[in-house]
């Protein structure tokens, strides 16, 4: 079975599990969060402005910009998606370098960067004062194996949240695609069809994934097999719908 098999079959799965974890849904808004953090970011290094980002109730966000190059909308658009599948694969990564601590303490700088600078809607700052409350609980009085589950749960979720709007928004780019987010503003600014970016982003989204698996059980691997050497692991307004 080949790695691009093992890697939906894995996610699939792990969807499965995680939805059995309590108040896993509270936990899925990271992934919204590193999302519009993307285009805020991109936004900024481009010489744009933010206005402000919203984050809702059914795990979608936005993120209303000033961007004076037209060309810029391109990368901007392209940062939501992309910036989600990364930072997941930026979890496993640290994870497999048993670097939990230094991992959950970016996801903890990035939300109160997110609240401080961009969230203004009622129900995104309250989500965002929260969860830096649990993380800071997390990392000032969870012991080791509290912290290392903690950060597993933070890290899984995010990986399919990542994967699966990616799906989603391919989904409604190919029945909607006037209606499609990120993909229809990429779209209006490139001339290219909205499901085709809505491939690129699912297509981007299971590369991540597969490289962040193979993260995970590379360190499993090193660990149940001392003795030998494991080769070859590396480690290297905007919609949300």
């Amino acid at each position: 079975m080949s790695k691009w098999m093992l890697t939906v079959l894995f996610l699939i799965g792990s969807v499965f599990v995680t939805n059995l974890i309590p108040f896993s849904s509270f936990f899925r808004y990271l992934d919204t969060m590193i999302h519009e953090f993307g285009h805020a970011a991109a936004t900024l290094l481009l010489s744009g402005k933010v206005m402000y980002i919203e984050l809702y109730a059914d795990h979608s966000g936005v993120t209303r910009s000033l961007i004076t190059k037209p060309w810029s909308r391109i990368p901007v658009g392209l940062a939501g998606y992309m910036s989600a599948s990364l930072f997941a694969w930026l979890l496993f990564a640290l994870n497999g370098r048993s670097r939990q601590k230094e991992g959950l303490y970016t996801i903890t700088l990035l939300a109160v960067i997110s609240l401080v600078l961009f969230v203004r809607n009622g129900y995104g700052m309250m989500w965002l004062a929260g969860f830096i409350a649990l993380n800071v609980v997390v990392l000032l009085w969870g012991n080791r194996v509290v912290m290392k589950w903690y950060y597993l749960v933070l890290a899984f979720l995010t990986l399919e949240e990542s994967v699966s709007g990616a799906l989603y928004i391919l989904i409604l780019a190919i029945n909607r695609p006037g209606q499609a987010g990120d993909s229809t503003l990429l779209a209006q600014a490139s001339g290219i069809p909205a499901p085709v970016w809505g491939a690129w982003f699912l297509l981007f989204a299971l590369w991540c994934a597969k490289r962040a698996l193979q993260c995970f059980f590379g360190k499993r691997r090193s660990r149940s097999r001392p003795g030998e050497r494991e080769v070859g692991n590396a480690y290297a307004g905007y919609e949300r719908r």
